[in-house]
């Protein structure tokens, strides 16, 4: 099976998402454009409207974006990348929502105290933002720490989800 990818307008911007047989393989955080998600994600894949998996991901971004309490953990690729990689996106996926971890927690959950800078590596190089929620990987302080998506939009990221955990 080749990738396919779909586009997804959310309540915040587009939203591009590609997937491979095993699961989804890259997705991007709101973009002010349809283009610009379009290409983040689309480059030698084939557009696939009716894929289920992409469908319920799409289902799912625009639960999360209209402040929905989301699972977004779906069959992720992380195939081509290290195992320290794959350990610490794997960890990421399962901090729930509305929480965070610090680095040097999800450096513990990986398997790998004390490499919290290596985590914070990992987490820069994100491919699935939102899927495997680096934004709610903070520093040990409590201070956001970076994203790859800018500060604002963590800060924003945080705030929705923090705003559902009030009103539970």
């Amino acid at each position: 099976m080749e990738d396919h990818f779909a586009l997804v307008q959310v309540s915040w911007g587009w939203c591009g998402l590609r997937r491979s047989e095993a699961g989804l393989k890259r997705s991007t955080l709101p973009l002010a454009t349809r283009d610009e998600a379009l290409t983040l994600v689309a480059e030698g894949a084939a557009r696939e409207e009716r894929d289920s998996l992409l469908s319920e991901a799409a289902r799912l971004l625009r639960q999360y974006f209209e402040g929905g309490e989301v699972d977004l953990r779906l069959p992720l690729e992380l195939r081509g990348r290290r195992q320290f990689s794959r350990d610490v996106l794997r960890a990421c996926a399962q901090i729930p929502y509305g929480e965070t971890r610090s680095y040097g927690e999800l450096a513990v959950m990986a398997g790998k105290p004390g490499a919290a800078r290596a985590v914070g590596q990992v987490m820069a190089r994100n491919p699935l933002p939102l899927f495997v929620p680096c934004h709610r990987v903070i520093a040990a302080d409590g201070s956001l720490g970076g994203f790859g998506g800018g500060l604002e939009m963590k800060r924003r990221l945080l705030r929705l989800e923090a705003a559902r955990g009030s009103c539970a």
